[in-house]
């Protein structure tokens, strides 16, 4: 039940944050006085309208987006009243054109930040220090958590009756302790005690550790598991010791900031989104092999994109496990995301008409300087087919996208 009120949850988000997308391209051309004739959350019949002075307000019955109609958005329009032909999109000022175009972008980066800002100063941000790879969680110092079990098989699962305790836990050490040798074999980090137990034959170990400051002893009888070669582990599995214990970081997962402090914080690791966001973008071409091996019955790759069906199921895992951090975080990337996806310089993306508008400027004035006649405005019918081809390359990767996360969904808690 929880699950489904994730995905509903995080369903309801998305549909707002692109309702609002629309709001920012209308409230924008209303500020130019532009006409904009209709404003709709959803596609498809209409489930209720209203018309406030001259635009139409509604909702339709497919929750799936939303949409506004700014008269004119082309010379090449042919349902522009001859009375608001002053008022046609394409008359004004490429700098209006350009603000009203990006504006949507602009509202789903305002929502990140917002977002952003907030947890800054409720919960923290990602911490830049906190390890990010297997090598850096290696590095740092073997101090311990104690897990409640140990899992004998190779599964990433939860402890379930019959499981062995932790070896750790029966043996007294606790959360915190810093492992320093075993066996007489000293240990600085993570990684050296990893290699250290899986080393020992099963059984009984003297560990040594440091609690509050003072060395101490104990010894721990270690357990026989199943588990594939470190670094590698789609390796063949073999029988290891395991002590019943998961790496405690010393460096904070999260860092909490002051309302001020908070605003660099958000600029920074906004920077740092963006840098993520252009590498997964360039990235995508390369997945597509990968997201067809999952829907034919492969391993799904979790670095494969993930369309709204997608990342809805992943809000409702979070909702699931009282994950809220990673809800509210996925919903800061997929809003930055679409913001950034809006801006490439495609038809029929904002990104495109903002492309066409400077793209007419820039002829424009060209043209003046070398003395020759103005070459007018861009026949958007001459470039439907690439604007198809768009679409169609679009929408076959949303297909594969959607297909995937039904047939094969990424999941990222163990079941």
């Amino acid at each position: 039940m929880a699950n489904l009120l994730g995905v509903a949850l995080f369903a309801v988000f998305i549909l707002v944050s692109v309702s609002l997308h629309e709001a920012g391209h209308m409230l924008t051309a209303k500020a130019f006085r532009m006409k904009v004739t209709r404003y709709f959350v959803g596609f498809g019949p209409t489930l209720w309208s209203f018309k406030r002075g001259e635009t139409e307000y509604g909702v339709k019955g497919i929750p799936l987006g939303g949409f506004c109609k700014i008269v004119g958005m082309t010379p090449q329009d042919d349902d522009v009243d001859p009375a608001d032909e002053h008022r046609a999109m394409w008359r004004y000022p490429v700098w209006k054109r350009t603000i009203v175009m990006s504006a949507g972008s602009i509202t789903h980066f305002a929502l990140a930040l917002g977002a952003l800002w907030i947890m800054a100063v409720s919960v923290g941000l990602p911490n830049p220090k906190f390890p990010s790879t297997e090598e850096g969680f290696k590095a740092e110092p073997a101090v311990i958590a104690l897990a409640p079990c140990v899992v004998v098989e190779n599964a990433n699962r939860a402890c379930q009756a019959g499981d062995p305790a932790s070896p750790a836990a029966k043996a007294q050490l606790r959360d915190g302790d810093r492992i320093t040798a075993v066996n007489g074999k000293p240990v600085s980090a993570w990684g050296d005690m990893l290699d250290v137990v899986r080393g020992t034959k099963p059984g009984s170990a003297t560990v040594e550790y440091v609690r509050d400051g003072a060395p101490a002893k104990a010894t721990v009888d270690l357990a026989a598991v199943q588990r594939p070669p470190l670094g590698d582990p789609k390796g063949a599995t073999s029988a290891v010791s395991a002590m019943g214990v998961a790496l405690r970081p010393t460096t904070p997962q999260r860092i909490e900031y002051g309302p001020a402090g908070a605003f660099g914080a958000t600029a920074d690791f906004t920077g740092m989104m963006a840098v993520q966001t252009a590498h997964a973008m360039q990235r995508i071409p390369q997945k597509v092999p990968a997201l067809w091996t999952a829907i034919t019955g492969g391993e799904r790759d979790m670095d494969t994109p993930i369309s709204v069906v997608g990342a809805s199921r992943l809000g409702g895992e979070f909702v699931a496990n009282d994950a809220w951090y990673g809800f509210f975080m996925l919903f800061v990337s997929l809003n930055f995301f679409i913001g950034v996806f809006n801006l490439l310089p495609l038809l029929p993306l904002d990104g495109g008409h903002i492309a066409i508008a400077w793209f007419e400027r820039a002829r424009s004035w060209l043209f003046a300087r070398l003395g020759r006649p103005d070459p007018g405005r861009v026949d958007y019918l001459k470039l439907m087919p690439i604007t198809y081809a768009v679409i169609l390359i679009g929408g076959a990767f949303t297909l594969l996208t959607v297909t995937a996360d039904v047939v094969n969904p990424i999941t990222l808690f163990s079941r």
